[in-house]
């Protein structure tokens, strides 16, 4: 790389023991106009009880709103997320590793490692890693909400440190919006 193209580095502290890095005067996201680049080691890890747990790589507004990114592990045959849809996002599952069942719009998907679903706004979904599976995937949310506490949270009602009901005050600011679970339970159960 020429001298010419190099762009300074700093660092942004974005709380939680987190650290990101923005790149001045690289792309539209992240930072003052620069681009957000999110080691490995730098994603934050919530835990879940089954051996899985939530990495926060991109919130919504360190991307200027574009998009949000986490990574997301699940013991064998652990549920993902309970039925839900976003009114203002759309969002995109890629299966890293492993076999995923999705509930969308009332249909079964099983869709395996290299596979992608893309979740429309408003259509209600739920997840889970299929029986006698884990499952590894990378969802991205766009265009992007702040759902990095929706995650924690989330995390401490696996853990049964809160209530799920906490979250139902906070759909609004989630953009998620939880519909009947009986389908899905129903699913997971048989």
């Amino acid at each position: 790389m020429d001298v010419d193209r190099r762009k300074s580095m700093k660092e942004v502290d974005e709380g939680a023991g987190m650290t990101h890095r923005a790149m001045d005067g690289v792309g539209g996201v992240g930072g003052a106009g620069g681009a957000l680049v999110v080691g490995a080691e730098e994603a934050e890890r919530v835990p879940l009880p089954h051996g899985g747990g939530f990495r926060l790589l991109a919130d919504g507004g360190q991307t200027g709103g574009a998009l949000g990114a986490n990574r997301l592990t699940l013991g064998e045959g652990a549920d993902g997320a309970r039925p839900h849809c976003h009114s203002l996002s759309s969002e995109l599952f890629y299966v890293l590793d492993g076999t995923v069942e999705f509930l969308l719009d009332g249909e079964v998907a099983t869709v395996g490692h290299g596979g992608v679903v893309v979740v429309p706004p408003r259509m209600p979904h739920a997840f889970g890693a299929a029986p006698g599976s884990d499952a590894d995937l990378l969802a991205v949310l766009t265009p992007g909400v702040d759902r990095f506490e929706y995650f924690r949270a989330l995390g401490r009602i696996q853990h049964g440190v809160e209530a799920f009901e906490s979250l139902l005050a906070e759909q609004e600011r989630y953009d998620v919006h939880f519909v009947d679970a009986s389908e899905w339970l129903a699913l997971r159960n048989s």
